[in-house]
């Protein structure tokens, strides 16, 4: 039994939302294919699209109105299941260190 996280993904199968899970557990599976133990797509309820990893609601659309940024979504996930992983170009955005020899307006 692998020790490694779960990340499931409910969607609304009345909303034709199938292609839409399959797709986005895929980017998952590619980008954590050494964190990920599992990958499971749930047929769930109207209007459903879920997002859980580990044990951690990453993303629920009925409180956030809209589905998640590849981008967003993977970010959220790394959060999740693996904080020290790089995602390198599609990684938050770095704030920029402040430079003691510039002059300060």
């Amino acid at each position: 039994m692998s020790t490694k996280p779960r990340v499931s993904i409910e969607y609304c199968p009345k909303c034709r939302w199938m292609m839409r899970a399959a797709w986005m557990g895929q980017e998952l599976l590619t980008t954590f294919e050494n964190e990920i133990g599992e990958l499971a797509l749930i047929p769930g309820d109207v209007a459903e699209f879920k997002v859980i990893a580990g044990n951690v609601v990453v993303w629920d659309r009925k409180e956030t109105k809209r589905f998640p940024e590849m981008k967003e979504l993977k970010q959220l996930v790394r959060d999740a299941i693996a904080p020290e992983k790089s995602l390198g170009h599609s990684d938050h955005k770095k704030k920029q260190e402040e430079c003691n020899t510039c002059p300060k307006d």
